[in-house]
């Protein structure tokens, strides 16, 4: 299979500290009933709940570790479920809107348009699907890449949501780019935090870690190592 190179950035991205600052500016967020797949921590529902009690969000998440951990940090309004986007285990139009945070790539690549058309399905008439993807582009892409290649998934990611929006059933709503910071203390904590994720085994040998390890420490800093994540948020709506 053959790997795209990464794609040069943009001079200058508006830098963000808190996506959920986007997300609530873009929709109407208080009482909605909302949808996550692919939730992970589920920081970002947790931050939504804080700031907007009256939602309610439920969180899917396929991998079992990852949901065992999040089922004992339940709170009001966040409910936890094990499912995946292809099979999302509700009525229809049962959501207000859906968010997709740096998940869609993870999702098998021949189920990708079966897991868009589930996600409209359980949406209202004229609800909104929120899709976060990283860019394949960036320092920390270069250092990711050494051990988890995401160019062909990630590029894909964005061809089934330009299909769908060709399919007819989605209406686009608005683009958006901008770049995360991203800190890490020292390498310990970049390969606990990025290289031993609880949903995959990147089998990484001693000299690979190694080539890693100079990579990462390359962009060392006073206090450690200051990355961005550049990011591509597409908004679409259910056509009503």
């Amino acid at each position: 299979m053959t790997h795209p190179l990464p794609a040069p950035l943009p001079d200058t991205l508006p830098l963000m500290d808190d996506e959920l600052d986007l997300l609530a500016s873009l929709v109407k967020l208080e009482g909605a009933r909302l949808l996550e797949l692919g939730c992970g921590q589920a920081r970002l529902a947790q931050a939504l709940l804080s700031r907007f009690p009256n939602a309610h969000v439920t969180a899917l998440e396929v991998d079992e570790r990852q949901h065992a951990k999040n089922i004992l940090t339940a709170q009001p309004g966040l409910h936890f479920v094990k499912a995946g986007a292809q099979a999302v285990p509700f009525d229809d139009a049962s959501f207000d809107g859906a968010l997709m945070l740096k998940s869609l790539h993870h999702v098998p690549l021949p189920l990708l348009a079966q897991a868009l058309g589930e996600v409209a399905r359980v949406l209202r008439p004229g609800g909104w699907l929120y899709v976060s993807e990283p860019v394949y582009a960036g320092p920390l892409n270069e250092i990711m890449r050494l051990f988890n290649d995401e160019g062909v998934v990630r590029a894909a990611a964005q061809q089934a949501l330009d299909q769908a929006l060709v399919n007819g059933i989605w209406e686009a709503a608005g683009e958006h780019r901008f770049a995360m910071p991203v800190h890490f203390t020292d390498f310990d904590t970049f390969e606990k935090r990025m290289m031993q994720p609880t949903y995959a085994n990147h089998q990484i040998d001693a000299p690979l870690r190694e080539a890693i390890r100079q990579r990462f420490e390359s962009y060392t800093g006073p206090d450690g190592v200051h990355l961005t994540r550049p990011m591509h948020v597409r908004l679409l709506r259910k056509r009503v």
